[in-house]
């Protein structure tokens, strides 16, 4: 890489995070208020959205090419947030907070536009299939992108537009597999989820354990959201997404978006006038489909994402595994970006070979086993048909992540990005070191439950923000995106001109 002169774009890395905060009252329990209007639209507002649920927050940040600045972008958000939220607060763990049964979870409203009434019937669709529980879950999503003087070194001279985007997809797609491969190390390194309210698994199977009267928890979890009990369906099992190249990745979810399921056929769609899911379909639209990394390209309106996909190619990568941190107030902080960085340049210049079928379930095996029992001790993992050593393994991408880090250093002139690393070692041979472990032992030593641990966080991240000011700019430009987004909304429920079935089927037939 440094002697192609592809190190020399690592400064212009593009970055933005997606990040989910769930809203909550004085007790810690899931907020039954509608979003605030002072907030702006949750259709139209580019920062400030929902995700499933009408209590489950989600800020954008715009992209950018510096680690502060989404930080500081977020911080903002949060600022503004606290300012219109009256004396609610956001929950800081990704697992959700305690929880009135399924029927307490109020699903997203989006206003009565047909793009709002699809997004809001996904959702219902969503509930029916994996259940409301599932869908109160919270995370980061990290999208990163390298920009074009990056890929004009990195990829031969002269090359035509067409074949230059399929190889920039080509390379996407070789960081993917790898991800795929690897990624059981970011659930040991960031994960934040070892511990749930007992509210989240009434009346479900689990293999947990109590830690006292309202809490269960794995004792060797780094991170259950990404378990079998989390994010990890098995009622997506009938599903096989291709990553070997874009246009099986197109065709495999294109499939699963086309295929009616029997489970699915028995809810109905539309039932006594009132929808319950948009189709039948494995999947009802792409974004349906779980996974802890995905390929993504910006869509026009009312364009499918593999379409985009298949027409433009891959633009940019979206982490999706990363939990929120409850130690930190914005849940995520620059050294877990800057690791991040590091860890999908890994990726992209490792070799990746494809991904056969016994790949695919070791790949399963590993990132379920480390989720699950990630601090367990002589944790064994699976490759290329062996059993090894979780320490080894780990071990052995962190020192091969050396390299990258004295590449972002050298460009950058500073030693952030080693601090990441040596600082990720440290957390190998020193558990005690990550999240999940953290929270585990300040419960104890606190004698809390997990939701006491919560939203004593909460409250302490609730009076930084309220204490932070906002600039006049930045209030004013808060202020401004809220009613621009209001109006855009109401512009676009006016400008409807089909019915909501006949918009559906055209959405569809594309």
């Amino acid at each position: 890489m440094q002697e192609s002169g592809a190190a020399d774009s690592l400064d212009a890395i593009r970055r933005g995070v997606e990040k989910e905060s769930l809203r909550i009252d004085q007790d810690g329990i899931l907020a039954q208020t509608p979003h605030p209007n002072t907030l702006g639209s949750t259709l139209t507002h580019p920062h400030i959205t929902t995700d499933y649920s009408e209590a489950l927050l989600e800020f954008v940040t715009p992209v950018s090419n510096s680690i502060d600045g989404v930080l500081n972008c977020l911080n903002r958000i949060h600022t503004f947030v606290y300012q219109n939220i009256g004396d609610e607060k956001l929950w800081v763990n990704s697992m959700p907070c305690i929880v009135r049964g399924e029927e307490s979870i109020p699903i997203a409203e989006y206003g009565s536009s047909n793009i709002g009434q699809m997004k809001n019937v996904y959702r219902r669709g969503l509930g029916y299939r994996y259940g409301k529980l599932m869908q109160a879950i919270a995370g980061i999503h990290y999208n990163f992108s390298l920009p074009d003087t990056f890929w004009d070194a990195w990829l031969p001279w002269g090359m035509r537009k067409e074949k230059r985007q399929g190889r920039i997809s080509e390379h996407y797609f070789t960081a993917i597999r790898n991800f795929h491969r690897h990624s059981w190390l970011l659930f040991y390194l960031f994960g934040a989820s070892p511990a749930v309210c007992k509210s989240f698994v009434d009346g479900r199977d689990h293999s947990l354990e109590s830690f006292d009267e309202v809490t269960f928890y794995a004792p060797f979890a780094t991170t259950l959201r990404m378990s079998r009990l989390g994010y990890h369906n098995s009622a997506q099992t009938h599903i096989n997404i291709c990553y070997n190249s874009l246009d099986e990745f197109v065709d495999s979810l294109r499939s699963a978006t086309d295929t009616s399921f029997a489970d699915y056929e028995k809810i109905g769609v539309k039932v006594n006038g009132e929808y319950r899911q948009l189709n039948t379909n494995l999947l009802q639209i792409e974004n349906e489909y779980y996974a802890a990394v995905r390929p993504k390209r910006v869509i026009h309106s009312g364009e499918r994402p593999t379409t985009a996909l298949a027409t433009r190619g891959v633009e940019y990568i979206e982490v999706r595994c990363i939990d929120l941190n409850p130690f930190d107030p914005v849940g995520i902080d620059a050294d877990t970006m800057r690791f991040i960085d590091m860890f999908l340049l890994y990726c992209l210049f490792s070799p990746s070979p494809q991904i056969t079928d016994a790949e695919t379930d070791a790949i399963d095996f590993n990132q379920t086993e480390v989720a699950f029992r990630g601090r367990a001790p002589e944790l064994n993992l699976r490759n290329n048909g062996n059993t090894v050593s979780f320490q080894n393994e780990a071990s052995k991408i962190l020192n091969e992540l050396d390299a990258v880090a004295e590449m972002f250093d050298a460009k950058l002139g500073c030693k952030d990005y080693s601090a990441s690393l040596n600082n990720a070692k440290a957390k190998l041979t020193e558990p005690d070191r990550i999240p999940a472990t953290q929270i585990i032992e300040e419960m104890r030593l606190d004698d809390d439950s997990f939701v006491e641990f919560a939203l004593r966080k909460a409250n302490e991240h609730a009076e930084y923000f309220q204490q932070q000011t906002l600039s006049k700019k930045s209030e004013k430009l808060f202020t401004e995106l809220a009613t621009r987004s209001l109006n855009e909304q109401a512009e676009i429920e006016a400008n409807d001109k089909v019915d909501f079935d006949e918009f559906l089927n055209e959405y569809f037939s594309h």
